[in-house]
This record gives structure tokens, sequence and C-alpha cells, in this order.
């Protein structure tokens, strides 16, 4: 299933990112973000806007995406990775296909030890 103009249904024709790895359901784009330039995405085929939406085939092939996805940046040697889902414009979700980003983490690096919800507690902290 494809959606006119969304940019990630690759059958539109408007990514021009070639796709780093891809298994039956998914595949997995590189970050375009120049401050996460060892990050990825990983990409159903098949067209939704949330993970909510995922079929059950989806989800059994997910597994086989996110080990092929950890195999691609081992290569980095990540100390960890941070995993995340933006669902919707007030989740943060700018395109509207579904997607999961997936950050390598490196001991050192400015965030070190700062987790996916880091932004909020700082956020909530006295």
């Amino acid at each position: 299933m494809t959606e006119p103009g969304c940019r990630f249904c690759r059958a539109n024709g408007l990514l021009s990112d070639r796709a780093l790895l891809e298994t039956q359901h998914f595949y997995m784009l590189a970050s375009s973000d120049p401050a996460l330039h060892r990050a990825g995405m990983i990409v159903p085929h098949r067209h939704s806007e949330t993970p909510f939406e995922m079929t059950t085939d989806e989800w059994a092939d997910f597994g086989l995406a996110l080990a092929a996805a950890r195999e691609h940046f081992s290569s980095h040697q990540p100390d960890g990775y941070t995993l995340g889902w933006n669902v919707g414009a007030v989740g943060g979700q700018n395109v509207f296909h579904t997607h999961l980003h997936i950050i390598p983490r490196f001991a050192g690096e400015p965030l070190e030890g700062k987790g996916i919800r880091y932004p909020f507690k700082k956020g909530t902290q006295a």
C-alpha cells in the first residue's frame, strides 16, 4: 500500500536516499540529521502512519530488521543505543509513515548516560 505524497513510500519516487539494508517488510535509511551521522531509521515498505497499525507479519519481521540494523552499526562499536518512535504530531512525528529511529550511543559523548526521556526530565527538575 502506498500513500500519495509520502516520501517514505518508495513507489512514489520522492526518496533519493539509498536503503542501507532490507528485509521482507522493512528497509533502513541513514539519518539525514548532521548531528546524528551514525543513526538510522527502520521503515516499513507498506504505508502505515504509526507502529500501532503494523500487521502481525510486519511485527514478526521487525526483529530481523532490528538485528540487521544492529549488525550494520556494529562496525562503529557503539556502547549502547537509543531507539525511539515519534507517534503523531504532538509526539514529534514529522513524516507520517511509521519509522523507528536507531541512534548508536558512545562513551564520552556529550549526552552519555542520558536516555530518551532526558529532555523531559531536565525540564521538570527544580
